[in-house]
């Protein structure tokens, strides 16, 4: 998700030495590999699809895993945010290892804001985002904005472990944002409140069923040309792409109010899609964003793979075949 700063402090934190002893009791056999195979980074399911630890879909009814119904005071943690969660794990990253600079691109990462909680750490490993620099100290309550290129890097021997809960936020959630310290600012008279463990109390919080949308509402869809279109760096072919992108817009927002996500419409949506992505891949191909991501391929991968549910099998195969960039700090 886009934010203003590129981090910000959320004004809560938390008992790192309290949550590391129920990680700990946890023992090394919930760690799994990192999906996406980075040295270096491995990560335990929290929240998954239906609560299935080996599930590692973005999609579907997210639920907490057995692991994490072992662990009282990480539930509390989760309940506190007031948000409603979606996919979430811990995230360990060894030793002299790094997560390598990347902005995330992909549906899922648009709407969701990515929590990190510091269970274990040190004063060396650096959290890059943009131009900003910091160290997420242990217990904190850290976001960050994903769409711009971050990286961390962890040159201690020992690894670095951190509580990560992806989420669309929820009232409360971004309360606490509004409330919270971007980066940069002084901490002098800025109040954080420390949650601490309630003994043995397993907290229950909301988590999506609802991900992706059957036909994306017109609303929706605006907002991802808007982002994209007002983060495109200057192009002489951007006044066209812009022509095309409000084109196709209206259209939808025609066939919308005639459909909504009934099954009759989604051929007439599906070919909608597959025009609009046919005249704007030529002039939008040498167009790239401000996070350096290359215009179409973030298209393809917010709109074009999500617009209406079968789009994929529509839209060409190199798309089709194109998975979420971004899962790994």
């Amino acid at each position: 998700m886009k934010l203003q700063v590129p981090f910000i402090q959320l004004p809560m934190s938390f008992d790192a030495a309290a949550l590391e002893a129920e990680i700990a009791a946890l023992g090394e056999g919930p760690w799994k590999p990192h999906p996406q195979g980075f040295a270096g980074n491995s990560m335990l399911p929290l929240v998954a699809a239906d609560g299935d630890p080996d599930n590692e879909a973005f999609a579907g009814t997210m639920q907490p895993t057995p692991h994490l119904l072992r662990c009282p005071y990480l539930t509390q943690v989760f309940a506190s945010l007031g948000a409603t969660v979606g996919r979430s794990r811990l995230m360990r990253l060894s030793g002299h290892a790094e997560v390598t600079r990347h902005a995330d691109q992909g549906y899922y990462w648009a709407e969701r804001v990515r929590v990190h909680i510091p269970v274990v750490t040190q004063p060396t490993v650096r959290f890059e985002c943009d131009s900003a620099v910091i160290n997420m100290a242990a217990g904190e309550c850290w976001i960050f904005d994903t769409w711009r290129q971050h990286r961390v890097l962890n040159d201690a021997v020992q690894s670095r472990v951190h509580l990560v809960v992806d989420t669309v936020g929820g009232g409360r959630f971004w309360d606490l944002v509004n409330h919270g310290r971007p980066h940069d600012a002084p901490r002098t008279g800025w109040q954080n409140v420390r949650i601490a463990p309630k003994a043995g109390e397993v907290a229950s919080f909301a988590c999506e069923r609802v991900n992706v949308p059957v036909v994306m509402s017109p609303w929706e869809l605006n907002d991802h040309l808007g982002l994209l279109i007002g983060d495109a760096v200057p192009h002489p072919n951007l006044p066209q792409v812009r022509q095309i992108a409000m084109r196709f817009s209206r259209q939808w927002q025609g066939l919308w109010f005639e459909f909504g996500e009934r099954e009759e419409g989604r051929a007439r949506y599906a070919a909608a899609l597959q025009r609009f992505l046919d005249d704007i891949r030529g002039p939008s191909q040498p167009m790239v964003l401000k996070n350096e991501l290359r215009w179409f391929n973030a298209l393809m991968t917010i709109v074009g793979k999500f617009a209406v549910s079968d789009a994929a099998s529509q839209a060409p195969a190199t798309a089709a075949r194109q998975r979420e960039v971004g899962d790994n700090a």
